[in-house]
């Protein structure tokens, strides 16, 4: 719990941690707490490539061959 937090001080459900979007795999978290990788506890989102992540780049052989 943070104190700084409003959503920590209301006692909503949420995370501190981004939202990782992957076009192949599950989404992922960054926070080592989070227990939903879903999309409505988050308020942050990227998709896996602003993190280098090639999952996205279906049609290169690294992808195609892993």
């Amino acid at each position: 719990m943070n104190n700084d937090c409003r959503d920590c001080r209301a006692g909503l459900e949420h995370c501190h941690g981004t939202l990782i979007h992957h076009w192949l795999h599950r989404s992922e978290c960054t926070d080592q707490d989070c227990t939903s990788p879903e999309l409505l506890p988050h308020t942050f989102v990227v998709d896996c490539d602003a993190v280098g992540c090639d999952c996205a780049h279906i049609d290169s052989p690294a992808v195609l061959a892993g």
